[in-house]
């Protein structure tokens, strides 16, 4: 009997270690190989760098900084992306300063391009090893005399993937700042009840969306929409597209959003920014470019 009561006793001794063990979680293992704290993983080096050296800039009219300086002519020194103009003070003047940013920015954007050029423009930027390439391109693939006339969705995507690739070949480590097309249609409730906008729109300027301007009719404004329809899939286009390379960033619908008037635009064709304008862009470009890397 005294041995079976030693050995119930032993037991209930045992289970009772066993119970504060499991309530404690820690602390009761007294045998085995002794265990090691498992390391941190080393964040990654972040892809981005917000300082670069040179900037190369493609596009169309608006990085050519048409009709901010004289009619119907570029300007390029007024560029929002490359321009030397102080009043500008572009993205490549504020990243390289005055000293370095003719010799280490170049503009090679044309007036009147559309997506489908691109492919070629990011070749002549990739020869220049640029370490960032701006790209502000599709407001002329919205832009034309008829809204059926529009590039379609898949076509400037495919054409926007092959520049990418062809800037890959040459300048793989390359980074690329990717500016939204802007709001057309806001442009043209901003100033569709000034005589002078009116006027001069009807010259021509982005049929699209511009022409007969006072036309409220229900026909004008499913063009107005459907047009403003293709600038929002332009903008997701460039950002799907932008989010599956590293060293991409999409602006965030930044150009999308602001509100060109007034000042912002060139006096000549109520359409293209003014060296305002230009400023108004290189401020946001420069917040982006700059900003940190976003977090994983």
């Amino acid at each position: 009997m005294r041995g079976t009561r030693r050995f119930r006793t032993g037991l209930a001794a045992a289970g009772a270690v066993a119970l504060l063990c499991a309530g404690a979680l820690t602390g009761c293992e007294t045998a085995g190989p002794e265990r090691t704290a498992p390391k941190p993983t080393p964040r990654p080096t972040p892809v981005w760098d917000r300082t670069p050296a040179s900037v190369a800039a493609v596009g169309d009219s608006i990085t050519r900084a048409f009709d901010a300086c004289t009619i119907l002519s570029d300007c390029p020194e007024a560029s929002w992306a490359t321009g030397t103009d102080t009043r500008v003070n572009s993205l490549a003047l504020r990243l390289l300063g005055p000293e370095r940013v003719s010799e280490r920015s170049w503009n090679l954007a044309k007036t009147g391009a559309r997506m489908a050029e691109l492919p070629e423009q990011m070749a002549r930027a990739g020869a220049r090893k640029p370490e960032l390439v701006t790209v502000m391109m599709g407001a002329n693939d919205a832009c034309r005399d008829r809204a059926e006339q529009m590039t379609p969705v898949a076509e400037f995507r495919a054409d926007f993937e092959a520049s990418l690739a062809m800037l890959r070949k040459t300048a793989p480590k390359a980074q690329v700042y990717v500016s939204s097309v802007p709001d057309l249609k806001r442009l043209w409730a901003s100033g569709k009840d000034s005589a002078l906008r009116r006027e001069i729109w009807n010259l021509g300027i982005c049929g699209s969306m511009l022409a007969d301007p006072e036309d409220l009719s229900p026909s004008a404004e499913k063009r107005r929409t459907t047009v403003r329809d293709r600038v929002v899939a332009y903008n997701r286009t460039l950002q799907e597209v932008c989010a599956k390379d590293l060293r991409c960033r999409y602006d965030g619908g930044a150009v999308f959003g602001f509100p060109f008037d007034g000042e912002q635009l060139s006096r000549w064709d109520w359409f293209h920014p003014s060296r305002n304008g230009q400023a108004r862009l290189a401020e946001l470009a420069h917040r982006q470019v700059t900003a940190p890397e976003p977090p994983a």
